[in-house]
């Protein structure tokens, strides 16, 4: 059993219509559904740019990022101006005493917080996306919403679940809670290895596995705990290669005592609360992701205009004009996927869990692209600390920084592996629902779909096998069928030359028709491997790279759609919102190509043969001639239940009017310039 088989209680089957995401692979895509509301769509509400602007203002006059990259802290005023804002209780109700604000200015203000420095949305985001807060409001009684929600404006919250031998697997928590019946509470034990916001907070939202008995069957369980609470320690503050002032620790539990009216929802009800309480906090990352992407794009064309090579400005070089491109037009990309995705979340009309997760996987992956090419585009210069640049009299731009610190976004949250598996898993789920609502079947692709078919085995007309799209055989040679009228084929999208012509975007209705075709081809796949596979996944085990490449491929086509239909939103009379779309659905297309080749093509039963051989030791002799300075110890760690054996490590914030840590002089600031 994984993860993703249980069902996520919350709006009732059928009240939410599916995501885009659903509709994509099933072969059906339809832009409708991303077109948000008329209007400049990078505008927000008269409220949410006043308190956009607060926040701006506060990170640009108040924070020192360089202070806290050295001192891998944030500094209590920091923490307590963010509390003034409001900045903790963005999408709080205001009846709770928060902001009342929406999910598109929560995310806008995480790029704000994110480019100021990286630790301080992490610290937004653990309280406000899988904190307290979203459990409570999607399954807290009135009388939970009461007590806790209002402490949640100025008291920060973490969401305990990882240990250190769960992984991806919740299934492996030994955390327990055992009901006591003559206290009406709950006593847990357990040690949580990985809690981000765990050494500041106030409240924490503690996973932990109720034993069968004679309450019911138990099962894994949600519980608020005060952080303060005997036998809460924090046990370490834990240390990693980017995200430098991540308040990250381990916290043990011993024999805790919570009150039974602190559980959130029922007995054996915590994995589906854990990942409802996912499905919009997912969207942290993409936005963390475009807001990493779009300072790229400054620092690109600043740089690679000031930098002179061979007589010319170095992005006049074809070499780097490509990475150039790149960088400017998936940043426009992930703008637009976390644009699109956050104001249909917001609705609450649509289930976006899979959108979601496919826009944290693709603006995770591509973010650490673009990070990667930005200090190539730098030079020795990237590879550099800003404070050494600052040093030697230039300007400090944390390049090598931001290496660090997006890296973690393929791991946090889901690892982009994982994430391919659980949203292959769904999506082949809902094939089979699919097959058995009809008594004929849709689009199926090739006859061996789904059976890494070669290249060379794929049919149908020039433009198809070029687009990457699986043709039926028997429409072979036959006219294709024309779009219906007024629109592009499976687009919702205007078509034909009355409706593009003049138009800055007409362009674009070619990449749309590209993602219905190519949509068909995946939908053909997932189809065919859902008729191949068992009830319970059996067989999919030894297909998860192949799996892979059909959802990274969704992944681009989401992103092709949601470019091009925020493209149209944004309009503009120079045509540059199309430009960058079309920059970007070129690359994606070759991307696609790609991908769909290796379906076919590739080494994966090789090396799975090889990665066998690896783990008997027949290749050892390879590993000789180097030394090896890891420190002796278990590979996983043992957590033992049991008494803590040193202090807490927990920090308390200090209240506003405490010392406040002095700021270094301008000559040693390496602050991002304005």
């Amino acid at each position: 059993m994984t993860a993703r088989e249980t069902p996520e209680p919350g709006t009732p089957a059928g009240a939410r219509r599916p995501g885009f995401a659903t509709a994509l692979f099933l072969g059906r895509p339809e832009t409708d559904p991303l077109t948000g509301p008329a209007g400049d769509p990078r505008r927000p509400q008269p409220a949410e740019e006043r308190f956009l602007a607060r926040l701006r203002d506060f990170c640009e006059k108040e924070v020192d990022s360089a202070a806290i990259e050295r001192a891998d802290r944030i500094p209590d005023e920091v923490v307590e101006g963010l509390k003034d804002l409001g900045a903790l209780a963005i999408r709080l109700p205001r009846r709770y005493g928060g902001l009342g604000l929406s999910t598109h200015c929560y995310l806008r203000a995480l790029m704000l917080t994110s480019t100021t420095h990286p630790a301080l949305s992490e610290l937004l985001a653990a309280h406000q996306a899988i904190g307290l807060i979203q459990p409570l409001l999607l399954f807290g009684t009135d009388e939970q919403k009461r007590a806790f929600l209002p402490r949640c404006v100025r008291e920060i919250s973490a969401f305990a679940l990882t240990e250190a031998d769960i992984g991806n697997d919740p299934f492996r928590m030994h955390t327990t809670a055992v009901y006591d019946p003559a206290s009406d509470s709950y006593v847990l034990d357990g040690v949580k290895t990985w809690t981000t916001n765990g050494v500041v907070a106030d409240l924490l939202v503690v996973m932990a596995v109720v034993p069968a008995g004679e309450s019911g069957d138990g099962g894994m369980t949600a519980f608020v705990v005060e952080a303060d609470a005997p036998g809460v320690t924090v046990e370490r503050r834990n240390s990693f290669l980017g995200l430098r002032g991540l308040e990250n620790g381990c916290v043990r539990l011993h024999r805790v005592v919570v009150p039974a009216g602190n559980r959130i929802g029922a007995e054996g009800e915590g994995l589906a609360i854990a990942l409802a309480a996912q499905d919009t906090g997912r969207l942290s990352l993409p936005a963390v992701s475009a807001a990493a992407a779009k300072w790229s794009v400054r620092i690109a064309r600043q740089w690679s205009a000031a930098r002179v090579q061979f007589g010319r400005p170095l992005a006049r070089h074809d070499a780097v004009a490509g990475k150039v491109s790149f960088i400017a037009a998936t940043a426009f990309a992930l703008e637009a996927l976390v644009e699109v995705i956050a104001r249909r979340a917001a609705a609450g009309d649509t289930d976006t869990r899979l959108d979601a997760e496919l826009a944290k996987l693709f603006a995770s992956e591509q973010a650490w692209v673009i990070a990667d090419e930005l200090v190539q585009l730098r030079g020795g210069r990237g590879y550099e600390t800003a404070e050494s640049a600052v040093a030697r009299g230039e300007r400090g731009v944390p390049v090598e920084q931001l290496l660090r610190d997006v890296r973690v976004g393929r791991i946090f949250d889901g690892s982009s592996e994982a994430l391919r598996a659980f949203l292959a898993h769904d999506l082949i789920e809902a094939h089979r629902a699919a097959a058995r609502g009809r008594d004929t079947g849709p689009w199926q692709g090739t006859p061996d779909a789904g059976k890494s078919p070669g290249a060379e085995e794929t049919v149908g007309t020039a433009d198809s096998v070029a687009a990457g799209e699986a043709v039926d055989p028997a429409a072979v040679g036959k006219v294709p069928r024309p779009a219906a009228a007024g629109k592009a084929a499976g687009t919702g999208i205007p078509a034909g030359p009355d409706a593009s012509a003049g138009r800055h975007d007409a362009g674009l209705d070619d990449h749309l028709e590209f993602v219905a075709r190519t949509s068909r081809r995946i939908a053909g796949e997932l189809a065919a491997v859902a008729a191949d596979s068992g009830p319970e996944g059996e067989g999919l085990d030894g297909r998860q790279r192949f799996l892979g490449r059909i959802v990274d491929v969704g992944a681009e086509l989401y992103a092709m759609s949601a470019s091009c239909v925020y493209a149209r939103a944004l309009g503009g009379a120079d045509g540059s919102p199309a430009e960058l779309a079309d920059a970007f659905c070129r690359q994606a297309r070759l991307r696609v190509a790609e991908s769909l080749a290796r379906l076919g093509e590739n080494t994966d039963a090789a090396d799975r043969a090889v990665t066998g051989h690896v783990l008997d030791g027949r290749y050892t002799w390879l590993e000789e001639g180097v030394v090896d300075v890891s420190v002796y110890g278990p590979w996983i760690a043992e957590q033992r239940p049991g008494p803590a054996t040193g202090p807490s490590l927990r920090r308390v914030i200090r209240p506003a009017g405490t010392a406040k840590t002095a700021r270094p002089s301008s000559d040693k600031t390496t602050r991002r310039i304005p």
